[in-house]
């Protein structure tokens, strides 16, 4: 079936999430016309993603997404940075992908850990869960003998429909063993995990055209312009980020859901980076680079609501349906951190849920406050902050938040900044000029957000 005359063209931003798979579709002024959301498959008995049913999910969406108006002219995914799985010559997956969060990660790490050498050039911290873990679990799967290709679970369906391998740089700055600076493998981790870099797809800078589109069922359903492009998107954060970017060059953004993961563009590599700050290949920028520094948000505030009691407080605090005591600015709340550190009280801390309640969010703000500053000493002199993600939709922890660090937030009020970002890449690689602005839903509602949880 071709594709109808009647239908207009529009470009798919693609959000592959733990959690959930998001589908955008933006007409050419810069429009969400349309979106689509599920829950990403994962298996029965484990966390694993198969690549395979996920690739089937993704071209149900995309015809979904398009409906009876429009075609794809462009797409682009962007999602989970360190996940990927082990192909065959035709691309068909051999294993499944192993979470970054699988608690399996764990144990193989330690086992690895000392087979790795120093890197400090490899842009991020080299811990359970980098792809390098991945990889050695990989090699030992049934059918990783037969294996042609190691490809990251984000790109998996570009590489599928343009039937290119290829890996996007901003993944592979999350894999524990690419050097960002020099874009080149750092061989001796490549070799102690993955066992040889023959594996290894050829590395594209974000935003790059792969090839055409090239998908019988998206042909089928009358919903394939020709000549569609498929474009290298990436890992989630760097992606979104850039879409802010958009807005104002330098703009860092602060996205609060699961985590919080605040990133901005730099024009240049930073000369120092401190520990907890990550840095990745710039997007269309050749000698600029990706900064990110993530902060745990939803693990903190599970721990915390074991209690019924202090859950409770929590949703009222958050909701803004009750005020925070002085306790907001206590010490008494430690929050866990990457690695598996468990939060924990500290002994003089008070037993009454509110002021618990009080106290973990204030601790949470606190870290989150310091993380957008380690971003924005790195970033433009006066980068405006932009922030994102469920938690933005708060009005109690807004408040909270700029009670604790003096900062009111310009609020997106689009809900998948992530697959916008992605849906303006492709934009961008068919020549489009869509209004950023519109795109991101950042105008005047925003600014009222802005102002409201200044007040």
């Amino acid at each position: 079936m071709g594709t109808s005359p009647q239908r207009a063209d529009a470009v798919l931003g693609i959000d592959i999430g733990s959690t959930n798979v998001k589908v955008v579709a933006l007409d050419s002024a810069g429009h969400v016309v349309t979106r689509v959301r599920r829950a990403t498959p994962r298996s029965v008995d484990d966390p694993s993603i198969d690549a395979a049913r996920l690739f089937e999910y993704l071209e149900e969406m995309a015809v979904e997404a398009c409906g009876e108006r429009y075609a794809v002219a462009a797409l682009c995914a962007a999602g989970i940075g360190e996940d990927g799985i082990l192909a065959d010559a035709s691309l068909t997956p051999l294993t499944s992908a192993l979470a970054w969060f699988d608690p399996r990660r764990t144990e193989l790490f330690d086992e690895l850990r000392h087979h790795l050498d120093p890197a400090d050039d490899v842009g991020t911290s080299t811990d359970a869960a980098r792809t390098l873990v991945g990889w050695a679990w990989a090699r030992h799967q049934p059918g990783a003998d037969r294996a042609a290709t190691w490809l990251a679970l984000t790109d998996y369906a570009a590489c599928r429909w343009s039937g290119t391998a290829f890996l996007s740089d901003t993944l592979a700055a999350r894999t524990g063993a690419w050097r960002p600076r020099a874009r080149t493998w750092h061989t001796s981790r490549v070799h102690a995990t993955l066992g040889t870099a023959d594996l290894l797809p050829t590395v594209m800078p974000t935003g790059t055209v792969v090839g055409d589109v090239r998908s019988e069922r998206l042909r089928n359903a009358g919903v394939l312009r020709p000549g569609a492009l498929v474009v290298a998107g990436g890992h989630d954060h760097p992606v979104g980020g850039w879409g802010v970017h958009q807005l104002r060059p330098g703009a860092i953004l602060d996205s609060m859901g699961t985590a919080e993961v605040v990133v901005a563009q730099t024009p240049a590599p930073p000369s120092h980076v401190p520990e907890a700050v990550d840095v990745s290949p710039g997007i269309h920028n050749t000698f600029g680079a990706t900064v990110l520094h993530v902060e745990e948000l939803a693990r903190n505030v599970a721990w915390a609501s074991r209690d019924p009691a202090v859950a409770d407080a929590l949703d009222r605090l958050i909701s803004g349906n009750a005020t925070p005591d002085d306790h907001l600015f206590s010490d008494t709340f430690h929050p866990g951190a990457a690695g598996g550190h468990t939060p924990f009280y500290a002994p003089r801390s008070a037993s009454d849920p509110h002021s618990r309640a009080s106290a973990v969010l204030g601790a949470l703000a606190r870290r989150g406050g310091l993380a957008v500053a380690a971003v924005q000493a790195l970033a433009e002199p006066d980068a405006p902050v932009y922030t994102a993600g469920g938690w933005a939709r708060s009005r109690g922890w807004l408040d909270i938040r700029q009670a604790v660090t003096g900062a009111a937030a310009r609020v997106i009020a689009e809900p998948e900044v992530t697959a916008v970002g992605a849906a303006l890449l492709a934009a961008r690689a068919l020549g489009w000029k869509p209004s950023v602005t519109a795109a991101l839903n950042a105008g005047a509602e925003a600014g009222l957000r802005g102002a409201a949880a200044g007040r």
